[in-house]
């Protein structure tokens, strides 16, 4: 299987999004969500209008086919004296039936490359502490880095991209996009999924 990673065009976009409703439509996420559908399909259409970076933007296609998508948003870290930009990575999304091939791997790999050669600085994200590491992603507790409420776990994780890019948030809070607040968008997500239902 020939996997070609490349950037998201507007003609892709109703595909990435039926892509990732189909990657996120599994019976635990639809139950967390507690609406019936995912949300991350909205999340990926939300993005391109606000928080998204479009250069981070990347398919995976076989054969012509869209078979997974990934973005990042724009974040902040800041302590009390300085504040830096950051890429929280996701969602990250693989159709199911081409899960466990590679594809997520092949997307990571390609996204951190990109965002190396644009000059990001690092990427802070909550994500699967059992995948991520793999790919150079360490708990964002190494950079001195908590979450927005004060707290680490193993699934906030980070990388820096710049060696040493963090050094002068040690000791910051992450803020990342309302985006990615389910309890906030219930609504607009609802609304947004019924363009899906036949």
């Amino acid at each position: 299987m020939e996997i070609i990673i490349r950037k998201e065009t507007s003609n892709d976009f109703r595909k990435v999004e039926e892509a990732t409703r189909q990657a996120f439509g599994y019976p635990e996420r639809i139950e967390r969500g507690g609406i019936g559908c995912p949300y991350e399909h909205w999340m990926v259409n939300e993005l391109r209008k606000r928080d998204g970076v479009k250069d981070l933007s990347l398919v995976a296609t076989v054969g012509g086919e869209i078979i997974g998508h990934v973005i990042c948003s724009n974040a902040i870290v800041k302590n009390d004296e300085n504040e830096k930009a950051v890429q929280n990575l996701g969602p990250i999304s693989v159709l199911p039936q081409y899960q466990k091939q590679g594809v997520g791997k092949a997307l990571i790999n390609e996204l951190i490359r990109n965002a190396k050669e644009q000059g990001h600085g690092a990427f802070l994200f909550f994500g699967r502490p059992e995948y991520y590491p793999q790919f150079g992603f360490v708990e964002a507790e190494t950079f001195g880095i908590s979450d927005s409420e004060g707290y680490n776990y193993p699934s906030f994780m980070g990388m820096e991209l710049i060696p040493g890019y963090l050094g002068d948030v040690r000791g910051g809070r992450f803020y990342e996009s309302d985006i990615y607040n389910d309890e906030l968008n219930r609504n607009a997500v609802r609304r947004f999924d019924q363009q899906f239902i036949d």
